[in-house]
């Protein structure tokens, strides 16, 4: 399933001089640098790509060689039959990525014979696509990566080598599970540009539900192509760098892959860089030579004769086209226009959109609920303040669930008692540091009570003299708010005409405070302000955080400066 970019520019050829101009980068001045990355992005789909043996799920828990059929493990007379699921989502990827699809392609052999692939081939797609993706930087500049072609092909085994017995064994479980390798031309210029691109790419997989792009579990592997030569000369030889896990490790490979081939040229004149294939030391930051460069005659290509013309029609594209989820860009471009104050809250907004790690992807393009989705219950429910929301969710929920070591599918806090939480913050129930603290205690214990209960239950009911008590919703026990206001007392500022009503519980906390520091109050007299900070911490440690500081300032300030006797 091949696209054709849908786009009336036309290039001269298919170089990369054509759309990239020369800029200087100062660590290596005088060079160009020149990238393209081969992605290969594990679809998600609960079958495999040409058998009805469950993909693996990659957990230590998993035995090996479990999920395994006959084809996967190349028996002889067994044929493959392809996954619609697989085809569906990898044209939600090319459709993505701004493409036309092809409505006719067919299946090759590409032969090579290692431990990992029982058959000595792998059934992929041979033809070339086109299409395109922007990238945009921090500066405000954007550039456009060419996407050569996008195809459907088979993963290989897995294989581990035992150091000690100097053995290797073999997974099948991986074997056959759907892959779409995603080659860009030739566009990126830096490890930089080529980290923003996977990044990007990244995001949109996940956006439509074909990959979760884990690649710390493998899901999602990159072989960049680098090549440098000297400013105005033909390019250089390109060096492939196979199997980067991580967008860290690629930059690094890159970056030593472009000081290794200056040196050589340096140490070589008029000597291209050999062609080569090389891996990565993850521990050196080092590429390594792995075997001279195979080009597309060495693997011997051929038509699958078990696999026939895959059609796909008009109508089973446009229906795709119709239901695809929303891009990141487009998701942001939405929150943005819906709660216009978020234009402050770049920061926040986009650690809301890169929350969803790649669990929230469901199997077969199932639609998970994910962070912008609640985030939007949150909001809606009693009209909340979206800043107000977003800092809640991005600072302390995302806090809490890291240190739990939660993704935020296993979030147990449905939206409704984690808005309560916030609700009972801003109408000063409880203050800011309590209800960090009940968050906490509601992500570490899961309740069935409700905020307002383990509140009254854990002791956090604010102190503060200017507390309004929150209407509690149905449900909860009338003897968890009181009747009336707790015992007050009224103290007279000085030269002011108004009265602020104190608890008796506060008053109690700021008396013992000024009883326990006399010298720090001796020098609130004398004028040192900045010492009221001792005095108010002091009140906090005291009642566990349930006191407003910025009253307990105002009233021990008071206190001291009207000089109260305690007793």
């Amino acid at each position: 399933m091949f696209v054709r970019r849908l786009s009336a520019r036309k290039y001269i050829s298919r170089g990369f001089h054509d759309i990239r101009t020369y800029q200087e980068d100062s660590r290596w001045p005088g060079w160009q640098v020149v990238v393209g990355i081969e992605t290969h992005a594990q679809i998600k789909s609960r079958r495999k790509l040409f058998s009805d043996s469950l993909t693996s799920s990659s957990t230590p828990q998993e035995a090996p060689n479990t999920r395994v059929s006959p084809f996967d493990a190349a028996f002889p007379g067994t044929l493959p039959k392809i996954n619609p699921r697989c085809v569906d989502l990898a044209l939600r990827t090319a459709l993505a990525l701004n493409c036309h699809i092809s409505s006719r392609s067919t299946f090759d052999r590409k032969h090579y014979f290692y431990s990992d692939l029982p058959s000595g081939y792998q059934i992929t797609q041979q033809y070339s696509t086109n299409g395109e993706l922007d990238l945009h930087f921090p500066d405000s500049s954007r550039i456009t990566v060419r996407i050569k072609q996008i195809q459907l092909e088979q993963d290989t085994a897995k294989s581990t080598f035992n150091p000690r017995t100097l053995t290797s064994h073999i997974d099948l479980n991986r074997a056959g599970t759907g892959l779409m390798e995603i080659v860009s031309e030739p566009d990126l210029r830096s490890p930089e540009e080529a980290g923003a691109y996977v990044r990007s790419l990244q995001s949109i997989l996940r956006a439509m539900g074909s990959s979760d792009g884990n690649m710390e579990q493998g899901s999602l592997r990159c072989d960049v192509n680098v090549s440098v030569n000297r400013k105005g000369d033909p390019p250089g030889t390109r060096c492939e760098v196979k199997n980067l896990n991580s967008v860290r490790f690629m930059m690094a490979a890159i970056t030593h892959e472009i000081g290794r081939q200056r040196t050589f040229l340096l140490e070589n004149p008029g000597m291209p860089v050999p062609q080569e294939t090389r891996g990565f030391d993850e521990y050196t930051f080092e590429t390594y030579r792995l075997r001279s460069k195979e080009d597309a005659p060495d693997y011997r290509y051929m038509p699958d004769p078990n696999l026939g013309v895959l059609v796909l029609s008009q109508a089973r594209i446009d229906e795709i086209r119709s239901k695809l989820p929303p891009l990141p860009w487009e998701t942001r471009s939405r929150l943005l226009e819906r709660y216009p104050e978020l234009e402050s809250k770049e920061n926040s907004l986009d650690v809301l959109l890169k929350i969803d790690n790649g669990q929230e992807v469901g199997y077969d393009g199932e639609c998970g609920t994910g962070a912008v989705d609640y985030f939007d219950r949150l909001c809606q429910e009693n009209g909340r303040p979206p800043a107000v929301v977003l800092n809640w969710l991005t600072h302390d929920l995302v806090g809490q669930l890291s240190a739990q070591k939660l993704t935020f599918g296993e979030n147990p806090l449905s939206s409704e008692r984690f808005g309560e939480v916030i609700d009972l913050v801003h109408t000063r129930t409880i203050t800011r540091t309590s209800g960090k603290f009940l968050l906490k205690h509601l992500v570490d214990n899961p309740s069935v009570l409700s905020p307002l209960q383990v509140a009254h239950n854990l002791q956090l009911i604010a102190l503060s003299p200017t507390a309004d008590p929150l209407s509690h919703p149905d449900g909860i026990d009338s003897d968890l708010t009181p009747a009336s206001p707790p015992p007050t007392t009224k103290l007279r500022n000085a030269g002011k005409s108004n009265s602020i009503p104190v608890s008796d519980d506060l008053r109690t906390f700021c008396e013992s405070a000024i009883s326990a520091l006399p010298h720090e109050v001796s020098a609130v007299r004398t004028g040192k302000k900045n010492v009221l900070n001792k005095i108010v911490g002091h009140v906090m440690k005291e009642s566990r955080g349930r006191a407003d500081a910025k009253a307990v300032r105002e009233l021990v300030e008071e206190m001291i400066m009207l000089g109260e006797k305690v007793d």
